[in-house]
């Protein structure tokens, strides 16, 4: 879908930002790009819809060279969501959303329309924000606005550079889990910029983390970048704390749990799916006096997770790594 072959950018004053960058982002995926504060992630994001013009290489989107076209139409097709949201402050917000569909050509009840079933669709009733200007939103309620504004011309590619480094971190940790189900939903391909490793193993299906000067170091899945760091600087940017992290992109598996023989399920509280992660499942069982949690799965219970089980699968997840090359 998105492929970067040797791209570099190195400024006048002969300051290098990215150095000979080979990435390829594969369609409907969510990569995540991360690293240290001047380290070329912004810029690379910047590159693809061509607000930094490259200094060397390709960048192609669907086989396509961007670097000769038209830099306007381009952005128009790729959504783009930044961390201070950019809204137009003297436009309502239905206006907001409408914005790009109209840049398109789209008519004004067709711009609405879409305008509408995204607001509802970011969980934003439009009979209750449709008519609120930004200034009258929280945060987190302006994120979710631009979000619906990138996505308003249905662009194959959405682009996000720290969209939720301004919020508070529960409800950064909300938007989280509503833009992965409105990924999942509308399946597009997502370019997204953090600082923060804990967001990017989270949200990613791939991590790009970068180095000073503008050096791809490792680019892998949040597991395996967890648990076989590239070098030394990959180990000591992912931190002390690795373990836990890797709770966060271990499923649940069948193999975890303790069968509910002799338990009965109304003894038990909060109830997970078998889909959930165990960082996630840890949460709960830290939550809840009882020391497990029943799993299901469609609506049918397959079993107790305790902290024993946890510890199980994060061991086997452990060892499972150690045994890759």
């Amino acid at each position: 879908m998105i492929r970067l072959s040797g791209v570099g950018k190195t400024y006048d004053d002969g300051t290098v930002a990215v150095r000979e960058l080979d990435l390829d982002v594969r369609r409907g995926e969510l990569v995540c790009l991360v690293g240290p504060s001047g380290c070329g992630k912004s810029t690379t994001l910047k590159m693809i819809n061509r607000l930094i013009e490259p200094t060397s290489g390709r960048i192609e989107i669907d086989g396509q060279d961007i670097t000769g076209e038209d830099p306007v139409r381009l952005r128009r097709n790729i959504g783009y969501v930044i961390q201070e949201v950019g809204l137009f402050p003297h436009q309502k917000i239905l206006a907001n959303v409408m914005t790009v569909p109209l840049l398109h050509g789209e008519s004004k009840a067709t711009a609405r329309e879409r305008a509408l079933e995204l607001l509802e669709l970011v969980g934003l009733d439009p009979a209750r924000y449709a008519d609120r200007y930004p200034h009258q939103l929280s945060g987190g309620q302006q994120q979710r606005v631009g979000v619906a504004r990138a996505l308003a011309a249905r662009p194959p590619v959405l682009l996000m550079d720290e969209p939720f480094g301004a919020v508070d971190p529960l409800v950064r940790l909300r938007l989280q889990d509503e833009f992965l189900r409105l990924q999942a939903e509308l399946g597009v391909t997502v370019v997204f910029v953090t600082h923060d490793i804990d967001e990017a193993v989270r949200l990613g299906d791939r991590v790009a983390v970068f180095a000073a000067g503008g050096r791809l170091a490792q680019y892998d899945t949040p597991a395996r970048l967890l648990g076989r760091p590239a070098d030394d600087f990959v180990a000591d940017f992912v931190g002390s704390t690795t373990g836990l992290r890797r709770l966060q992109v271990i499923p649940l598996d069948p193999a975890h749990l303790e069968p509910l023989d002799g338990v009965s399920v109304g003894d038990l509280g909060a109830a997970i799916d078998i889909d959930t992660t165990l960082g996630e499942a840890l949460t709960v069982l830290l939550r809840d006096d009882r020391g497990m949690v029943a799993v299901k799965r469609d609506a049918q219970f397959v079993g107790v997770l305790t902290p024993n089980g946890v510890h199980r699968a994060l061991r086997a997840a452990l060892a499972e790594m150690a045994t890759v090359s």
